[in-house]
């Protein structure tokens, strides 16, 4: 017998969905943690860090590292594909489930893209010193381990695409520590607070708004 939940969703078990997506994200923050802070910890202090150009400079040699191996090779992934089969003309149609799965991770790795390359340079531009630099190193490799791992979960099942969602959380987190330093900068304490809780009160209501919402 059906329950409320999966009448009102369609047929679909929307509950065991969500545990199974909540259960990958829980296994996965741990292990992001472990793997941020064996970078951090293992990696030596980097030497000349403290002009603040140099500490930009690695910024953008991760960024780099990071846009090579997560989103060119996707682009790498499409490209092939589509020489070997009938999907050589986009209007086609005959795109396979690999490649719309390979098109998604392109398009989703695009858009946090947006959101790591600007944080990691904020990051390093806040960094004191060669060890602090260690966060950008430790940061960059939380992120590209994450994108791997939403992409060959994908792959394994549309559900298991949750084992790369420590990615995008801590692509936030270093996006709020940049606004909360350049909002101290700007006006103190008050400065420093105002973007936790603008964020938060926008997190609130898109929480609430999309309470409701089936699939």
């Amino acid at each position: 017998m059906k329950t409320l939940e999966q009448v009102q969703t369609g047929g679909f078990d929307l509950r065991s969905q969500r545990s199974t997506v909540i259960t990958e994200i829980a296994i996965a923050f741990p292990v992001a943690a472990a793997l941020w802070l064996g970078v951090y910890f293992i990696l030596p202090p980097l030497t000349g860090m403290e002009d603040t150009l140099a500490r930009l400079a690695v910024a953008l040699k991760w960024s780099c590292v990071a846009i090579l191996f997560c989103f060119v090779t996707a682009i790498e992934a499409v490209a092939h594909e589509r020489l070997r089969s009938a999907a050589i003309d986009p209007l086609s149609g005959h795109e396979t489930r690999r490649m719309n799965i390979n098109l998604r991770y392109l398009q989703h790795t695009l858009e946090q893209l947006a959101l790591f390359v600007p944080g990691l340079f904020g990051l390093a531009f806040y960094s004191s010193d060669g060890g602090s630099m260690r966060a950008v190193a430790a940061t960059a490799a939380v992120w590209m381990i994450s994108r791997f791992a939403f992409w060959i979960g994908y792959h394994y099942g549309s559900l298991h695409r949750a084992a790369g969602a420590p990615g995008m959380v801590q692509s936030i987190v270093v996006l709020l520590y940049v606004c909360v330093n350049f909002g101290f900068e700007m006006a103190g304490f008050i400065g420093a607070i105002t973007p936790l809780v603008l964020f938060g009160c926008i997190e609130a209501f898109l929480v609430r708004a999309t309470r409701s919402i089936g699939p």
